[in-house]
């Protein structure tokens, strides 16, 4: 049997940590870090999963759905309205591809670092 394993951490590469960190606990309510620094950010989950932005000064931000730079990883959120969530996360910086495959059921955003990210319907 293989040893029980639990994710406990994310990290993104980025050029500014801690402005990504301000993103994405403007978006989501968690709470920062409290060693956050310029060069390595964090927030932490109610469960304890922490979110890592890691500055890489020759960050070169995925690009949405081509590959000539692959989005390596995406985080999905799920949100009980697609549009009000949608229009709330521009507002913070966000950024909308216009590719968008997911219909009604999801959105691709990009974070202000060029990250992808899905809004996914609950339900």
């Amino acid at each position: 049997m293989p040893p029980r394993m639990k994710l406990s951490a994310i990290t993104l590469d980025c050029p500014d940590p801690l402005a990504l960190a301000a993103f994405y606990q403007r978006a989501t309510g968690l709470a920062p870090h409290p060693g956050s620094t310029a060069d390595f950010a964090g927030l932490r989950t109610e469960d304890g999963l922490f979110i890592g932005f890691q500055r890489v000064d020759d960050h070169r931000p995925p690009h949405w759905p081509g590959s000539a730079v692959p989005q390596q990883l995406h985080l999905d959120f799920d949100v009980d309205d697609l549009d009000e969530a949608e229009s709330w996360l521009l507002e913070l910086g966000a950024g909308k591809p216009e590719f968008q495959p997911g219909g009604e059921r999801w959105r691709v955003l990009t974070d202000p670092a060029g990250h992808p990210f899905c809004l996914v319907a609950k339900g």
